[in-house]
C-alpha cells in the first residue's frame, strides 16, 4: 500500500458479504470517516478473484456465505498471500467455536454483527497502519538485500580482476603477450560447459584456472626460459612449479583459490598415474585438474615458446588425442574433441 495525499484513506479495501444490506452498513460507515476505494463480493469465489487482481489492502469478511464460505476463503488467502494482509471477520456468529476457527485460519481480528461504527473504523485505521508498517519493512528489506547483492557482486568481479593480474604477472615470465593463462581459462570453461557442469562449478573452473602455473614464479629464469630441452635435473626443479604453486594458494578462505590450489597441484598429474607432483592417477585426479590438464597443453603446443614454434591448431589437437588414456582423461578428450570440432570444420557429436 502506498500512501499518497489520501493516506489511509486511498487504501482498497475489499468488503465479503452476501447480504447487500451488510455491505452498504460497512460501505457508509467507512465511506464518513474519509474512505474511498470500496469493493464488494457476494461470497468467497468473487473475494479471492478480486484479491488477485486487485491486491487490497484489507478485507472485511463474513463467514456464513453460499457456495465458498469465510472459512475457506480465509484458507486461500493464507496459502496465496506472502504479504500481509489483515483480513477482519465480520460476523453475526458470536459463538466461541467461530471465533476460535476464524483466528486460528489466518483472521487478524473478529467483530460481530451489528457493530459499532467508530469500533470498526478504529480496527480499520489501526490494522491499515501495520500493513503500511509491514509493507516499508518489507520494501526496506528488499533495499538492503539488493545493495547487498550488488557489493557481492562488485567484490566478486573485484576479485577476480585481481585473479587475472596475477595470472598476467606470472605468464609474463615465459608468455610474452601474458595471456596463458586467459587462454586456458577459456578452454577450460568451454570444456567444462560441454560437460553440462552446473554454472558455479563452471565459474570456479573458469577462474580458479588463471592461477595454473602461479608457482612459475619461483623457477629461475635460466631454466624456465631456457633454449632447447631441459636437463633432467633442471626439469626435476621445473616440476616444483606445481608445489610452490599449491604453497602460495594453500589455506585460503576464498572458493575461487580453493579451486586454484586445486587446479595448481594437479594439472601436471597423468592419467596412467606418472604425472607430478603426487603421482595420482586416474579419478583420484581432481576433475578441474583433468580438465585443466587438457587445456594447458593445448594452449602450450599451439603458442610461441623459446625453445620451439607453435603448433597448428589440428596438429595439436591430435597430440590431445595421442594422449587419450595414458596423460589425460579419455572422457574428457572425447569432451575436448568435440569443443574443436567446428574449428576443424568437422560436425560436432550430439
Amino acid at each position: 500500500m502506498q500512501l499518497n495525499a489520501d493516506g489511509f484513506f486511498g487504501a482498497t479495501i475489499l468488503i465479503v458479504d452476501d447480504t447487500e444490506a451488510n455491505v452498504l452498513f460497512l460501505r457508509r460507515a467507512l465511506e464518513s470517516v474519509g474512505y474511498k476505494n470500496l469493493h464488494s463480493a457476494t461470497n468467497g469465489q468473487e473475494a479471492i478473484a478480486f484479491c488477485e487482481q486487485k491486491a487490497p489492502d484489507l478485507v472485511l469478511l463474513d463467514l456464513h456465505m453460499p457456495g465458498m464460505d469465510g472459512y475457506a476463503t480465509l484458507e486461500v488467502l493464507r496459502k496465496r498471500n506472502d504479504t500481509f494482509l489483515p483480513v477482519l471477520v465480520f460476523t453475526a456468529d458470536t459463538t466461541s467455536e467461530a471465533k476460535r476457527r476464524a483466528l486460528q485460519l489466518g483472521a487478524s481480528d473478529f467483530l460481530t454483527k451489528p457493530g459499532d461504527l467508530l469500533e470498526i473504523c478504529l480496527r480499520v485505521k489501526n490494522f491499515l497502519q501495520m500493513r503500511q508498517l509491514f509493507e516499508n519493512e518489507h520494501r526496506q528489506k528488499e533495499i538492503l538485500e539488493t545493495r547487498v547483492f550488488d557489493r557481492t557482486r562488485e567484490l566478486q568481479e573485484a576479485h577476480v580482476e585481481i585473479l587475472a593480474r596475477l595470472a598476467m604477472a606470472a605468464d609474463y615470465r615465459d608468455d610474452s603477450t601474458g595471456e596463458h593463462g586467459k587462454r586456458v581459462s577459456e578452454m577450460s570453461a568451454r570444456i567444462a560447459q560441454a560437460m553440462n557442469l552446473d554454472s558455479e562449478t563452471i565459474n570456479l573452473i573458469r577462474y580458479g584456472s588463471l592461477l595454473h602455473d602461479i608457482g612459475k614464479v619461483g623457477i629461475p629464469d635460466a631454466i624456465l626460459l631456457k633454449r632447447g630441452s631441459l636437463l633432467a635435473d633442471e626439469y626435476d626443479v621445473m616440476k616444483r612449479h606445481a608445489e610452490i604453486g599449491g604453497k602460495l594458494l594453500a589455506n585460503s578462505r576464498s572458493r575461487f583459490l580453493q579451486v586454484a590450489h586445486e587446479i595448481a597441484l594437479s594439472h601436471h598429474e597423468r592419467w596412467d598415474g606418472t604425472g607430478y607432483p603426487r603421482g595420482l592417477k586416474g579419478e583420484d585426479i581432481p576433475l578441474s585438474g583433468r580438465i585443466v590438464a587438457i587445456a594447458d597443453v593445448f594452449d602450450a603446443l599451439t603458442s610461441e615458446r623459446v625453445y620451439r614454434d607453435a603448433l597448428s591448431i589440428r596438429d595439436a589437437v591430435a597430440e590431445i588425442a595421442r594422449g587419450t588414456g595414458s596423460q589425460f582423461d579419455p572422457n574428457l578428450v572425447g569432451v575436448f574433441l568435440r569443443v574443436m570440432a567446428p574449428e576443424l570444420g568437422l560436425a560436432s557429436a550430439a
